[in-house]
């Protein structure tokens, strides 16, 4: 068979063509749009089927320069550190720290039921962790992060394991959402809990997320530092004879660079601008690494697939409907919090957000919900997540 190859800034560009084509896919189906599918997503999957096709019908194969799909990869795990501020964790008050606890123990469950239930069907551990908080609670960038990680440790399509599962678990907690939310307020009768007042947590000042232009090069030049102090931190941790992912050291790095600056105002961190340059690099390792999926490597696994990923369906309803709920106050807030946890506990926080909006333009606001949501989903939970896989990578 004839293979056509492509090199690093081939790659990068057919990756970005996908990501048009995603994009203008979107605009044109609702069911994407509605169940916010990013775009590199969509565009790339198009491009993983059609190349599943030829290749399986032996026209032609492709071959990509996968080398930048790494170094977008670091860069949007380090815009990530840089979210990790404790000043935000404390002044978000008990409702805060509450939540994010409620996280952490999702994220440990969606681990162990995978590894559960791979020994019930007999498979790798290594399989049903592509189906737990690495793509659940991960999404897909976590998935196309921590899929090479276990193809290095010998399970082959890992990869693309993770990212069919990620792509189920957007769509699967979008549709769980809505409707588990409806049930908790009209089953429950909470409309009448529903308040309207502004005791909030406090959310950082909006000042330290409005855009410069001229802070774009800085934020640029925050994000480099991060990434090379974190190899060396990377390579003292590989020296613990675990296994941890290419970006965890300059994820450490950034978070405590962004804490510094909080806690001594020595240096501004120009997080707007970092959270910019980083959704960039996400869209452009997801597009390369939607492209180079081999889709192929999903037949043999197609049935144990199905039951892990219903398992965490499962799982994710359950956690929602009886721990979220009951912790957080079994009131109208809670119910909310709930749907938004579907949104991100299988998918990603645009998700969750989009869960809540469908019931509060229904029903009535929800400032608190709006508030933890985002803050939990967007930054922190990514970080806890991937210090969490790689614990149970390195003991299972």
């Amino acid at each position: 068979m004839y293979t056509i190859e492509f090199n690093m800034y081939q790659t990068l560009a057919v990756a970005v063509v996908m990501l048009y084509v995603g994009t203008m896919l979107k605009r044109r189906i609702q069911f994407l749009e509605t169940f916010c599918i990013p775009s590199p997503v969509v565009g790339g999957l198009l491009f993983a089927i059609i190349s599943c096709i030829l290749y399986v019908s032996g026209v032609v194969g492709f071959a990509f320069d996968e080398t930048l799909k790494t170094v977008c990869m670091v860069a949007f795990f380090t815009s990530v550190g840089f979210q990790a501020n404790i000043k935000v964790l404390k002044s978000g008050g008990t409702a805060l720290v509450i939540f994010l606890g409620c996280v952490c123990a999702l994220i440990v469950c969606q681990n162990f039921l995978a590894v559960a239930l791979s020994g019930i069907l007999n498979i790798s551990p290594f399989i049903g962790l592509c189906t737990g908080s690495i793509s659940m609670v991960g999404g897909h960038g976590t998935a196309g992060a921590f899929g090479p990680v276990l193809e290095d440790l010998g399970l082959v399509g890992a990869t693309t394991l993770c990212t069919a599962a990620a792509t189920f678990g957007l769509v699967a907690g979008s549709l769980m959402g809505g409707p588990l939310g409806r049930r908790l307020i009209l089953g429950k009768d909470l409309l009448k809990t529903a308040v309207k007042a502004d005791e909030t947590p406090l959310v950082e000042e909006e000042e330290k997320h409005k855009r410069s232009v001229s802070m774009y090069a800085p934020a640029a030049y925050q994000l480099a530092i991060a990434m090379g102090l974190g190899t060396v931190v990377s390579m003292l941790l590989s020296k613990t004879g675990m296994t941890f992912p290419i970006y965890i050291g300059a994820m450490i790095v950034a978070a405590i660079m962004r804490n510094w600056s909080e806690f001594t105002n020595s240096f501004t961190v120009h997080i707007g601008e970092i959270n910019d340059i980083g959704g960039i690099c996400l869209s452009l390792f997801l597009g390369i690494a939607m492209i180079t999926l081999k889709l192929w490597q999903l037949a043999e696994l197609a049935l144990p697939l199905v039951v892990l990923l219903v398992g965490q369906t499962l799982l994710m309803f359950l956690f929602a409907y009886f721990i979220i709920f009951n912790v957080l106050g079994r009131d109208y807030d809670a119910a909310i919090l709930s749907a938004g946890s579907c949104g991100f506990g299988m998918g990603a926080t645009p998700n969750a957000m989009a869960n809540m909006q469908v019931l509060t333009s229904k029903f009535a606001p929800s400032v608190k919900a709006y508030i933890l949501v985002p803050i939990v989903g967007s930054m922190f939970a990514d970080f806890i997540n991937s210090l969490t896989i790689t614990f149970f990578i390195n003991f299972i």
